[in-house]
C-alpha cells in the first residue's frame, strides 16, 4: 500500500481510477489493477509536486496517463526488483556473454 500524501484523495477520485483502468483493459492491458495505478501515480506522475494539487487536477492526471507512460514505469520498477530467480541470473550471463 501506498504512503502518500496524495491518499487522502484516493477514495474522491475512485471514479477516474476506474475510468482510466477500464479504458487500459479496452487497449489490452487488463492486468493492470487499481494499486499498480495508485502506485505509478504516487511514485512517478506525483512524485516532484511541491504544491497543492487541487482535486480536478488529480483527475485530470489520472484521465491523461497513457498505457506507454505506466508500462514504461512499470518495466523500470520490474528491473529494480530483486526478485531474479537464479535462472534468471543465468540467463542473463548468457545473455551477455
Amino acid at each position: 500500500m501506498s504512503n502518500s500524501r496524495f491518499d487522502e484523495f484516493r477514495e474522491l477520485v475512485q471514479p477516474a481510477l476506474r475510468s482510466k483502468l477500464e479504458e487500459f483493459a479496452l487497449l489490452g492491458y487488463e492486468t493492470v489493477d487499481e494499486e499498480q495505478l495508485w502506485t505509478y501515480l504516487t511514485k512517478k506522475k506525483w512524485k516532484k509536486e511541491k504544491n497543492e494539487k487541487k482535486l480536478f487536477e488529480l483527475v485530470d492526471d489520472i484521465l491523461s496517463v497513457t498505457p506507454g507512460e505506466y508500462m514504461g514505469f512499470a518495466t523500470v520498477e520490474a528491473l529494480k526488483s530483486p526478485d531474479l530467480g537464479a535462472s534468471d541470473v543465468e540467463d542473463f550471463k548468457e545473455l551477455f556473454k
